[in-house]
């Protein structure tokens, strides 16, 4: 089956699994989002209490995917992992320490005898709410800008700023992304909150929120995609793999590949239409699946975009002709064959995702089940 696939199907078809995987990781960033609100949607202790605990439920999930996520672009393209996570390394510790701070904060928040109390790991959770989205979102976006790094003949590669990857959120194209992501976070953190908790305080008050929220988020990703479709793209030559700049390579490559505009357009439609029935349907509360399957088809979508139709995937703006693509920096033939049969897998892990989330939102979190003893609280 998958032996027969020439080395460029393979390619191809690892992309789709990684762009996949990256989108599955932005949209259960709700979590992330959920974190920096707790605040300004709980007013009270319970309040906070249930905000907390309906978000540590899910929290897990968001990190597996983020390792995942890793170790999926590391066993397919191990070039690109050893230039970006191994040069733009202060960038990775930074969200890493970021995700180390949510697991503290979730595994000793309600601890008997907390010495620093539970603000101090509801602080930890909005600096990951924060740096987890900003910096994923800023680091996506140098898919599209390129960071500044040569690759040897023998494929080792060299960072070429001392910044070490810090110098992305200088870049405003990149920061646009950056806090796109953010305020989608938040947007869809509200919409869980909307979904998964019972209490007429809190639904009021993510209901309005959503609309101070919503508008930066259009803002920002309004900015980024019409800076990407007008701006110059890192094309590559299919005959001899020379990396050029092309002018509208981008919105070029949306016009080229009309099934993956037609999923971009749906999935930026999914998400309007989930705020809006969040901020004007009076009691809504599915919004997050119609914004969350639109978040993944977007997020997809720009993915594709950034690795398809002859296009380098992670650009060097110091040498052009380091730039990667899916062709000079994945894995042999043989490896890409075995880790497809193991992909095959990925179904079963998905419908178990989605049998643990039914059996943990059967019954939306109110305040009797915070004060009863049968329930593990965060």
């Amino acid at each position: 089956m998958f032996g027969d696939l020439s080395h460029l199907a393979l390619q191809q078809y690892w992309w789709v699994i990684v762009s996949l995987l990256g989108a599955l990781l932005v949209f259960l960033m709700f979590v992330q989002g959920g974190q920096t609100l707790i605040y300004t949607i709980g007013k009270t202790g319970m309040e906070r209490t249930m905000l907390v605990n309906t978000l540590g439920r899910k929290w897990e999930f968001t990190f597996t995917t983020l390792v995942t996520f890793g170790g999926a672009f590391f066993a397919s393209f191990p070039l690109f992992y050893s230039t970006s996570f191994g040069g733009a390394y202060w960038v990775w510790m930074a969200i890493l320490f970021a995700f180390v701070l949510q697991a503290i904060a979730y595994e000793f928040r309600s601890r008997p005898n907390n010495v620093f109390g539970a603000r101090t790991y509801e602080i930890f959770l909005f600096i990951n709410g924060l740096l987890g989205t900003v910096l994923i979102g800023t680091a996506v976006a140098t898919f599209f800008t390129g960071s500044a790094f040569s690759v040897n003949e023998m494929n080792q590669s060299q960072w070429e700023l001392k910044s070490h990857g810090l110098e992305a959120a200088l870049n405003l194209h990149n920061l646009s992304l950056g806090l796109a992501v953010f305020f989608l976070a938040r947007v869809l953190g509200l919409l869980y909150f909307m979904n998964s908790v019972k209490n007429e305080d809190v639904f009021n008050r993510a209901k309005k929120q959503l609309l101070f929220n919503g508008i930066p988020f259009l803002v920002f990703f309004l900015t980024f995609v019409i800076w990407l479709l007008l701006r110059d793209g890192f094309a590559v030559n299919p005959e001899t793999s020379e990396v050029f700049m092309e002018e509208f390579k981008y919105f070029k490559n949306l016009l080229a590949m009309p099934l993956v505009l037609i999923l971009f357009l749906i999935g930026v439609v999914g998400v309007l239409f989930g705020l809006g029935a969040g901020i004007f349907r009076k009691d809504c509360t599915k919004g997050i699946w119609t914004a969350g399957i639109g978040t993944v088809l977007t997020v997809f979508s720009l993915l594709l975009v950034a690795g398809f139709n002859n296009t380098a995937f992670y650009p060097s703006t110091f040498d052009l002709q380091s730039s990667l693509t899916i062709q000079n920096s994945s894995s042999s033939h043989f490896t890409l064959t075995a880790m497809s049969y193991v992909s095959l897998l990925v179904p079963f892990v998905f419908a178990y995702i989605w049998y643990v989330w039914k059996a943990m939102n059967n019954k939306p979190i109110d305040e009797e089940e915070m004060k009863s003893d049968d329930v593990h609280v965060y």
